[in-house]
């Protein structure tokens, strides 16, 4: 016997080998989840990596402060020194440049150099980088260079020595006798260290200009940048963990899922176990369990289909076996009679082929068919009582009566598909007269349940045994009444019935009636329509 899904091809076997290579080449790269999670969380990174940014702000502030205290230390000093005399001027040079840890220099109006504290064995300016060792000073160079460049930070002028008799080539002291103002600069020492000068009028004797290396700025940047870079190493290190653990939680679970997904699209449902994912509470852990779910029931239905096909198949030999064996002896029998009998047995056979394949039609359509129908209220008395109407206008077989008992005047509604129910009861009905013995009474009464439609459907034959009252619902099962033509039925009834009311959302089944002597009740519920009959979806 053929299965009825046919075995994967040479490709989807090559393919099934090679799934997990396959599913992870495509995962690398820009697929693959986890690059994506370590850019999301990088984004904060570079927020915080703008603290870099801010630092060159913090070093233009503290330069802008240093400038301006220059200037006012410049007119300071001047001021002392205009209240000395001229003797006087190198010993208050001398002694100024030891308190304020600076270079001063005097110049005459003519721009050359009278005083120079440096000359005068005050050594404390020299142009010095903040680090000690040559690899932190070059590190330091190094950012230096490439944040200004960066942000766009405008570079100072490189500082260079004048002569001693060319005062005027250096900016503040041209501007100071010329415009008496204290001006102050920002010259860029080599080692990349700010270097400021300033410079103030001396009246008739010229002007002073002081000059330090700002080098404390450049620690203090460094400093807080090196603290900063601490911070952010941190940061990133405890980011980029947690984004491989989330990664690693969120991805690695996903795959095996696609696995799964993937071997269960190349036929080999059976074979696969969904992995369920117990522990885990959130979102995947629900798409496991939906997928692991979705996968069993596609097995159920791979195995269903299955014996529906065996079954189809073993219900299609018996007429063609009769068939065929009537067709081979017409041909050798001469008897008119035998003939005529011949013939009638093809014509038996042919019909039987022919509901046995409509039915069969219909009962592998009726599950996408009742997916796809639309519901609609449906007052199930009224749909009753024109069934029973219907059947004893169509005169009942061997003097048996149809009783139907109802509620009162409260509607019984449900959402359904109307034509495929009342196919339901109308197989009910002609089930329980085909079982009826003659003059007996079938019963068909419905009830209110609250949420629920219960209709029940009572005949007076033999009934129903305990064992087969689940086994009558299956396809291609069928017990029938002593004395009727075998082959008078398919055995797809009662299965179309229990399709059609399980896709409404009820149920139905077998029991016996009440007093328990003889017959068989046939049991259906149904959700009842909410309100004013508003669908609910079974």
């Amino acid at each position: 016997m053929e299965r009825a899904i046919a075995s994967p091809t040479s490709e989807e076997a090559a393919l099934s080998r090679s799934d997990d290579t396959a599913l992870s080449l495509r995962w690398s790269g820009r697929i693959s989840l986890t690059p994506r999670i370590l850019a999301v969380n990088s984004i904060a990174l570079a927020m915080l990596a703008g603290g870099f940014f801010y630092l060159d702000s913090y070093r233009t502030r503290l330069i802008d402060d240093r400038l301006e205290q220059a200037s006012r230390e410049a007119r300071l000093i001047a001021q002392a020194l205009m209240a000395t005399r001229m003797s006087d001027e190198e010993v208050l040079v001398t002694r100024l440049a030891r308190q304020t840890e600076t270079r001063i220099r005097t110049y005459a109006r003519d721009g050359n150099e009278r005083s120079d504290s440096r000359r005068l064995g005050v050594a404390n300016f020299r142009l010095r980088d903040p680090d000690k060792q040559p690899v932190g000073q070059a590190i330091g160079r190094f950012l230096d260079a490439g944040i200004d460049t960066v942000v766009g930070a405008d570079r100072a002028p490189l500082y260079r020595e004048r002569p001693r008799n060319r005062g005027f080539r250096w900016p503040d002291v041209a501007r100071a006798v010329t415009t008496h103002e204290a001006p102050a600069t920002l010259w860029r020492a080599p080692d990349r260290t700010p270097v400021i000068t300033a410079a103030a009028p001396l009246g008739a004797r010229g002007a002073l200009m002081t000059t330090v290396n700002a080098a404390d700025i450049t620690s203090v940047v460094r400093a807080e940048r090196w603290r900063l870079a601490i911070v952010l190493a941190s940061v990133f290190l405890a980011s980029l963990l947690l984004s491989l653990f989330l990664a690693r939680t969120i991805v690695r679970p996903l795959r095996m899922l696609a696995r799964a997904a993937v071997r269960v699209r190349l036929g080999r449902a059976r074979e696969v176990v969904v992995p369920r994912l117990p522990s885990r509470r959130d979102e995947i852990g629900m798409l496991a369990r939906a997928v692991s779910d979705m996968s069993q029931a596609l097995r159920v239905r791979i195995d269903a289909t299955e014996a529906f096909a065996a079954d189809v198949t073993h219900e299609l030999k018996n007429p063609l076996a009769s068939l065929r064996s009537a067709v081979e002896s017409l041909g050798s029998v001469r008897d008119p009679a035998l003939q005529a009998q011949l013939l009638d047995i093809v014509r038996d056979d042919v019909r039987r082929l022919d509901r046995l394949i409509t039915e069969i039609s219909d009962a592998s359509r009726l599950d996408a068919q009742l997916s796809r129908a639309a519901f609609e209220p449906l007052d199930m008395a009224a749909m009753l009582g024109a069934i029973v109407d219907g059947r004893r206008a169509r005169d009942l077989p061997r003097g048996i009566r149809l009783r139907l008992d109802l509620p009162g005047a409260e509607p019984l509604v449900v959402n359904a598909d109307g034509s495929r129910l009342a196919r339901v009861f109308e197989n009910l009905i002609d089930n329980a007269l085909s079982f009826s013995p003659d003059d007996a009474v079938v019963s068909v009464a419905a009830s209110d349940g609250g949420p629920l439609v219960t209709i029940r459907v009572e005949d007076e034959g033999p009934g129903v045994p305990d064992a087969a009252r689940e086994a009558i619902f299956r396809r291609f099962h069928s017990i029938r009444p002593e004395g009727e033509a075998f082959g008078a039925h398919s055995g797809l009834g009662l299965a179309i019935a229990r399709t059609i009311v399980e896709g409404h959302g009820g149920t139905i089944h077998v029991e016996s009636r009440e007093d328990r002597v003889s017959g068989a009740r046939f049991v259906v519920r149904l959700p009842r329509a909410i309100g004013d009959g508003n669908r609910i979806e079974p």
